[in-house]
């Protein structure tokens, strides 16, 4: 398909830089026979008892990593954000300026600003791929290596964001689910910034059970589709997994006329990645790259909770396919009339599935 289908314009004033205050206070659009504008903490009255959440519950760390590359008396300031672990001691990255550095260089961590470099975090470029990324081999290894991360490291906000300021101490809980465990992600799975205790205690009591994945998200669900049609483009792997437990608690949700609710786009492709071709979902781990486009067959998912997301994006052509281009395009175009939040730190919606 055309990649200019998925278009919009967002005026900049509807991007979010701050998260709603209590997190289930952000509106939410529910997208299904129509439009109704209702507010996050109204969820347990939007679904029905014996429906089932699905949560991703990746941890974010802090994955941006500034650096310094030598060359005898040369020096160039590096940024690397980590996207996606291969090993002990590697990360896929994506390197600005990439251009400035090459295979078999070495690159200290630990350089922030206009400050002496503080730490002792060296990797290796081992390769170099497309868009900037390479393949960083640290000096450091397993543990060891993550605690060095979590020292250097910032959290790693998206680009529309930190374009516009600097990441602080209060990103460290905003851009965090209540319920983060499994450390990994370089980005958060935003539809779940949204929940609160409160909110899990109504939909409890409102019989709606609570089930957990985990998909890494990587810093490629940022990158921009640069091609014209959607077959040429390549999504990046992220690593994920689905228990045995989970598996069969969503079937037997599914046996008895339950519906499968997947909170962010993360936990409904890790579901369709485990799924088979009758919708039955099974253990799952391993690296996923499924790119969803308007045509798919949805197989595992029911309904969508998610945030709103970028003009020709990979997650608005998933949106499309989930509840349609033009129904998407319209509930967006709602949205931005009636002063709806975009992006990470922005609203909600709620899509049910177009042929369910």
């Amino acid at each position: 398909m055309r990649v200019d289908l998925f278009d919009f314009e967002l005026p900049e004033d509807r991007i979010a830089l701050r998260p709603a205050s209590p997190r289930d206070s952000a509106r939410l659009l529910v997208v299904g026979d129509g439009l109704e504008d209702r507010i996050v903490r109204d969820l347990p009255q939007l679904l029905r008892a014996g429906d089932a959440l699905v949560f991703n519950d990746t941890k974010v760390i802090p994955a941006r990593l500034s650096g310094l590359r030598r060359r005898g008396e040369a020096v160039a300031h590096i940024e690397a954000t980590l996207h996606m672990r291969t090993g002990p001691d590697r990360w896929k990255a994506f390197l600005k300026p990439a251009k400035r550095v090459a295979v078999g260089e070495r690159i200290q961590f630990g350089h922030d600003g206009e400050s002496c470099f503080l730490g002792t975090l060296e990797a290796t470029v081992a390769e170099k791929g497309e868009g900037g990324e390479a393949l960083l081999v640290f000096d450091l290894s397993g543990p060891v290596l993550d605690e060095a991360i979590a020292a250097a490291g910032h959290m790693p906000l998206p680009p529309y964001i930190a374009s516009k300021r600097p990441d602080d101490e209060r990103d460290q809980a905003d851009y965090q689910t209540i319920y983060a465990r499994e450390e990994g992600a370089v980005a958060a799975p935003t539809a779940g910034l949204h929940f609160t205790p409160g909110l899990f205690a109504a939909l409890d009591a409102a019989g709606i059970e609570r089930h957990f994945v985990t998909l890494h998200v990587g810093a490629g669900t940022f990158l921009p589709v640069k091609a014209d049609d959607t077959a040429a483009h390549r999504m990046h792997a992220e690593w994920g997994e689905v228990g045995a437990g989970t598996a069969e608690a969503l079937n037997a949700v599914r046996a008895r006329g339950g519906r499968i609710v997947s909170v962010g786009t993360t936990s409904l492709r890790l579901l369709e990645s485990a799924a088979g071709a009758s919708g039955e979902i099974a253990a799952w781990s391993g690296a996923t790259d499924i790119f969803i486009v308007p045509g798919y067959r949805f197989r595992a998912v029911d309904a969508l909770m998610t945030n709103f997301h970028l003009p020709r994006s990979t997650l608005f052509m998933l949106v499309s396919a989930f509840s349609g281009l033009e129904t998407m395009k319209e509930a967006y175009r709602h949205a931005i009339e009636h002063g709806y939040r975009f992006y990470s730190y922005g609203d909600a919606t709620l899509l049910f599935r177009k042929d369910s």
